[in-house]
């Protein structure tokens, strides 16, 4: 699949996304839980799609593009499990009346569903980023925002475990980095 077009649906992705947060921020109720968890499922499959379609600068760097698809099928795995655990297990148990502990819901602070999806988005789209930052073409200007983007996510990962707050760092790699990257690809010839 062309790179353009790619570009242009993970702008979409990227829109959605941000809108579906900010009315989820604004309601906070479970439709809007269940339409962040949807979008987020969808985000990882995407991801998976955009860092295989990056071009490759050299035959050479082929292990650290086998490593950035590894590292982002993880990502998509872990977020995939973790919020289709919510949607069919966690919220109809919680609807049905049935007290469920803050240590297994999205969204609670600390939660093992959290912590999955933490080490999906914080760790290994982190280390996807870095991965994809050796071996795409320097083309597309992209090897030191890619870096970037990966650092953020790291950064944001290990800082969750000092302060919860700290992890807002890794949604600017992951999140705002993505539009800019799709942004970025668009604009290249």
């Amino acid at each position: 699949m062309n790179i353009k077009i790619i570009a242009k649906i993970g702008l979409l992705v990227c829109f959605v996304y941000f809108i579906i947060v900010a009315v989820q921020i604004a309601f906070n109720n479970n439709f809007t839980l269940h339409l962040v968890s949807i979008i987020t499922m969808l985000s990882g499959l995407y991801m998976t799609m955009l860092v295989v379609a990056f071009p490759v600068e050299k035959e050479h760097k082929q292990f650290y593009r086998i490593m950035a698809i590894l590292c982002v099928s993880v990502c998509m795995i872990f977020t995939n499990a973790t919020h289709f655990i919510n949607i069919a297990i966690i919220m109809p148990l919680i609807a049905s009346g049935i007290p469920i502990s803050d240590y297994f819901q999205i969204g609670k602070y600390p939660s093992v569903l959290m912590a999955i999806d933490y080490l999906g988005w914080g760790l290994f789209m982190g280390l996807s980023f870095i991965h994809s930052s050796r071996f795409i073409s320097s083309a597309t200007k992209l090897k030191r925002f890619l870096l970037l983007c990966g650092c953020l996510c790291l950064i944001g990962f290990i800082g969750h475990i000092f302060n919860e707050n700290l992890w807002y760092i890794a949604p600017f790699g992951y999140g705002v980095g993505t539009a800019i990257i799709c942004i970025r690809l668009l604009l290249q010839e």
